[in-house]
């Protein structure tokens, strides 16, 4: 049996491929390890998988991450997977390799992440081969759930939301500014905690037009400040995996066609695509 993971910072999509190629979907956290240790991964392993999965039984784990862009990090998730599956030959890669296997598949073209976070590439086929670094969520991720939901507490704690939204949102979360600033500033997971807003964003039907632009001006520095840098862009078909270009694609599309390329996929997550990525590829190792 053969494991195919998607891990963003937030949550880990898994499927369970047995040899009669039935196919078992389930969820665990996300695993950066820029914010998660080996022990960490471990632990919330044997915590969160069902409770049912025949561990050593499992041959092949292909595990595709958030943060695993350089080999010490995809050898810290590998240490930490290989210490649950102890049977399996794990495989790390990037989640932005993932993202471009499932959008294109063998074919070359221009791929994003608009997720908790945000990551773009030039996929060859095969590899990535041109990739523009997106800073993390402290330095950049522009588009992401994070930048978003940054943003938003933004205007809040500054006093520039709208009074109607200020409200709704003191009705959803209780939150002061201090709360807001000792969350981000002094508990683990910033990244996450800022992108969780962006679903009241996505929610928030009080004032259409404050959200609307939130999320606009979030997408223009995306592509002003990431995608229009790749060279000959333009030529490409825009293509993105994410809940967030997911949900509020009606906006992306607007912005991807207003900087001049035209709309591909836009999907909310490549696990199937990718498991039959994985499929295809076995049966040519056969």
């Amino acid at each position: 049996m053969i494991i195919i993971a998607d891990g963003g910072s937030t949550k880990t999509n898994w499927c369970l491929l047995n040899e009669e190629g039935k196919k078992v979907y389930f969820n665990t956290e996300g695993y950066n390890p820029y914010f998660s240790s080996v022990e960490y991964i471990i632990n919330s392993l044997n915590e969160s998988l069902p409770a049912d999965l025949e561990k050593e039984k499992i041959t092949e784990v292909n595990y595709y991450g958030a943060g695993c862009s350089t080999q010490e990090k995809r050898d810290q998730v590998k240490e930490a997977m290989a210490a649950v599956f102890t049977k399996a030959t794990v495989n790390i890669g990037h989640d932005l390799l993932a993202a471009a296997r499932a959008l294109l598949g063998r074919n070359a073209g221009f791929a994003a992440i608009l997720g908790t976070g945000t990551n773009t590439c030039i996929y060859d086929g095969k590899d990535i081969v041109q990739n523009i670094d997106s800073g993390a969520y402290i330095l950049g991720d522009e588009g992401s759930g994070c930048y978003i939901g940054k943003k938003l507490l933004t205007d809040y704690i500054r006093g520039y939301m709208p009074e109607v939204v200020r409200t709704l949102f003191w009705e959803t979360y209780q939150l002061t500014p201090d709360d807001v600033n000792e969350q981000v500033y002094t508990k683990p997971l910033a990244n996450r905690f800022c992108a969780s807003f962006s679903k009241f964003v996505y929610d928030n039907n009080v004032h259409i037009e404050y959200s609307r632009n939130l999320v606009r001006t979030s997408f223009e520095d995306f592509f002003k400040n990431l995608v229009t840098h790749y060279p000959d862009y333009q030529k490409y078909t825009f293509n993105c995996i994410g809940s967030v270009g997911y949900n509020f694609r009606n906006v992306l599309e607007e912005v991807c066609i207003e900087n001049g390329m035209q709309v591909g996929n836009i999907i909310r997550s490549p696990i199937d695509s990718l498991v039959k990525f994985h499929q295809e590829l076995a049966a040519e190792l056969k």
